[in-house]
């Protein structure tokens, strides 16, 4: 017996921490002859498809934002090299919210997005291009990591500073692959798919025995199962007559009997807890009040315990990979969580309200959120003293002060 194996060690793939190439698959399945995972499989799975598409889009639309820091201040770095391929245009056939959405995909199905990074001579990013997890492999050499990318017959060779590398749970070098590991899940699934299809292709209608008074030769079987196999079948064309005290008895069970809607109902809770995305999200409404009492407080919960921990690893890893050493100093990237606002008028409204009759915004900041031109006098930071200039507050009712102010109309 391997001495490392006795003591426990290399018994997991994801893992274990190894040269050569990295896995994120598990050693080993928890039922055996358990068919392949595969994206095209697993996609056709409503929920599964769902769930992707909830996490993959939210995060895509909103706005990814470059910002450069000076003196303790930072501004939006428009007109910048890194605004535009991380805000604007990634690369020069895909608008950023496809781009993010292939990223996202491979990241939540396979646990690693990889995109190629094409940089100038002096080493700043100018465009990125998404990779298919399943055709790249990430090599650990005692000299460094290659990633090779495989098109084709073709294969590429590519240096760890030239790959955008986000991934999920795991070693910190390969993420794990989430469809290899819920395969259980999704055979489960596609099994009660697949008896649900072959019951309902029949009409709903299930086999059973017909029943005669008597012993039939082997070619009257024959005839009678020819004659009435149609009753099964799903055929709903002919109204059938029992002769001779013939009585057909049905063996298997309803659907309903065989909880074959029950399953496939409690498969929808199944896919949502490996994704982390809510059941009322996955237009399943029964039983969906565990983390609030309204959904609301649903879907912020998963706002917080799903998306925004994504979002912070796509943030440092964009940090880290995509950012040269010299720009990690001057800028920031961040995504806009304030984006999740735009579907709501009146949450947005609030807020600004808010802001402005706290002094946190001005009335033109405010504005400009909202794609309105500047007023005059909204430059001025007021509070709710009748909303006068934060400056002013204590001299307005102060005669000594020989103040003459006007409150700003609201």
């Amino acid at each position: 017996m391997n001495i490392w194996k006795f003591f426990g060690f290399g018994q997991s793939a994801a893992l274990t921490n190894r040269y050569g190439v990295q896995n994120g698959a598990p050693a080993s399945t928890l039922i055996e002859d358990l068919p392949a995972v595969n994206v095209d499989s697993s996609m056709q799975i409503s929920a599964v498809w769902r769930s992707v598409e909830v996490i993959a889009k939210l995060i895509a639309t909103l706005p990814l934002m470059v910002y450069e820091q000076a003196d303790g201040l930072r501004k939006p770095a428009r007109g910048t090299e890194l605004w535009s391929i991380l805000h604007d245009n990634p690369n020069g056939d895909m608008t950023p919210v496809e781009f993010w959405v292939a990223m996202l995909i491979n990241l939540l199905l396979r646990g690693n997005g990889y995109a190629r990074i094409d940089r100038n001579p002096n080493g700043t990013a100018f465009a990125l291009w998404p990779m298919p997890a399943d055709q790249v492999q990430l090599v650990r050499e005692k000299t460094g990591d290659i990633y090779y990318y495989r098109i084709g017959n073709d294969l590429a060779a590519l240096a760890p500073e030239n790959v955008l590398h986000i991934k999920e749970m795991g070693t910190g070098r390969i993420g794990m692959s989430r469809l290899d590991y819920m395969r259980s899940t999704t055979g489960e699934i596609t099994n009660a798919q697949r008896a649900a299809n072959k019951l309902f292709s029949n009409g709903g209608k299930p086999t059973g025995v017909l029943m005669v008074d008597k012993v039939l030769k082997a070619d009257q079987r024959a005839a009678l199962q020819d004659s009435f196999r149609e009753m099964v079948a799903g055929s709903t064309q002919r109204l059938y007559v029992l002769e001779a005290d013939m009585k057909f008895q049905q063996l298997n069970l309803s659907p309903e009997d065989m909880q074959l809607l029950a399953t496939r109902q409690f498969s929808i809770q199944e896919i949502g807890r490996w994704f982390g995305v809510p059941a009322i999200l996955l237009n399943q409404t029964e039983g969906n009040t565990t983390l609030g009492s309204s959904s609301s407080d649903i879907i912020e919960s998963f706002y917080k315990l799903t998306i925004r921990p994504i979002i912070v690893a796509l943030e440092q890893s964009i940090t880290k990979r995509v950012l040269n050493s010299e720009q990690r100093s001057k800028f920031s990237v961040e995504f806009n969580m304030d984006g999740l606002l735009r579907a709501s008028l009146s949450d947005r409204i609030e807020i600004y309200a808010k802001s402005v009759q706290n002094g946190i915004k001005t009335r033109n900041e405010c504005r400009q959120l909202e794609n309105e031109p500047p007023i005059t006098g909204g430059d001025s930071i007021t509070v709710q003293s009748n909303l006068v200039p934060i400056e002013l507050l204590g001299r307005i009712n102060n005669p000594a002060s020989g103040a003459q102010i006007k409150p700003i109309a609201q």
